[in-house]
């Protein structure tokens, strides 16, 4: 018995009847040999963390736009709070930690530059659409590794593209990440917000606060008893109505003084991004090596998708200079 067998075989004897097993996992796109050490699920959360999506994930906007201030969230860091809350629900409820970090780990890297506002103005743009975890999952399968994607499992894939809204992941641990999302979105945008300056202690109800928590480190900790006991309690993925409403009234508090606030930069997001797509759908050998070469088997306007999805906040901005504004003459 090897290393990878032995862990298959904890998971079989320690892990809850709801977890998912590795080795009952349903597969990969495409057939490979096994890992004599790590588990399925480890080798995807290890493929997801090596890819180069997930390291440009530094460089994206969470909400606030290329921020000076250090301390300001990007979505790299919304990522590793994402994974750190879900997998404490996890460890909580029994369930494959390892299934959950890979999940969590890979479920914004198809996230557009500027954050939401890229992803709303692609969608726009594109005639068949454009939503980020459709293009995590497109990043996974298609892009990394110039076209022949990463190969991850059924269960890691299914995670990734049902993470947001009304869609519902096969698995336990698929589900929690829904959850573990908006945690960590709702509290760290609250803490950004309040460094900005955007809006102040005071601004936010005082039910919001009695309810859940006075304090970051409090919410999240209400946030993550509260779906561990309903969970238990219900034998599904599951808030309590009165925390789970607190959230959502919370959420459109966030909407109303603070997201609503930042989308003032629509506009110049908008034209930046509309010029670059406009610009390489008439310029298709324009693109770089790696995109130009999906053009046999991808329509057009999913290939510039691609390339403009793929780009860092500081990238795009420099592609737009390159290409717009004038330079200054440099003698040859």
């Amino acid at each position: 018995m090897n290393i990878r067998e032995m862990s298959e075989e904890k998971e079989q004897k320690y892990l809850s009847k709801n977890a998912c097993l590795s080795k009952n996992s349903k597969g990969r796109l495409f057939d490979e040999e096994k890992c004599e050490i790590r588990t399925e699920f480890c080798r995807d959360r290890d493929r997801i963390v090596h890819s180069k999506a997930f390291r440009r994930l530094k460089h994206k906007t969470q909400v606030f736009i290329s921020p000076d201030n250090d301390h300001y969230r990007t979505r790299l860091t919304h990522t590793l709070e994402v994974s750190q809350i879900a997998t404490t629900v996890a460890k909580a409820l029994n369930l494959n930690v390892d299934l959950t970090e890979a999940i969590s780990l890979g479920h914004d890297l198809g996230h557009t530059p500027f954050g939401h506002m890229g992803e709303k103005i692609l969608n726009k743009l594109n005639p068949k659409g454009f939503k980020h975890y459709e293009q995590s999952l497109r990043v996974v399968d298609v892009l990394e590794k110039d076209g022949r994607g990463l190969n991850l499992t059924f269960e890691v894939r299914d995670g990734i593209l049902n993470h947001a809204g009304d869609m519902l992941a096969k698995t336990f641990e698929g589900r929690i990440i829904k959850y573990a999302d908006r945690f960590a979105y709702l509290n760290h945008d609250i803490d950004d917000a309040l460094r900005s300056e955007i809006i102040s202690q005071d601004d936010i109800p005082k039910e919001y606060l009695e309810i859940l928590g006075d304090r970051h480190s409090k919410r999240i900790n209400t946030l993550i008893k509260d779906i561990i006991n309903s969970t238990l309690k219900n034998g599904d993925v599951s808030m309590s109505d009165e925390i789970y409403k607190t959230m959502m009234s919370l959420r459109e508090f966030m909407f109303d003084y603070v997201y609503k606030k930042i989308a003032e930069q629509d506009k110049k997001v908008n034209m930046v991004i509309e010029k670059i797509y406009e610009y390489y759908l008439k310029n298709k050998d324009k693109l770089p090596h790696e995109f130009k070469l999906l053009l046999d088997k991808y329509e057009d306007e999913t290939v510039v998708c691609d390339y403009i999805a793929s780009m860092t906040d500081g990238y795009i901005l420099k592609e737009f200079n390159n290409l717009f504004v004038p330079q200054t003459w440099e003698k040859q």
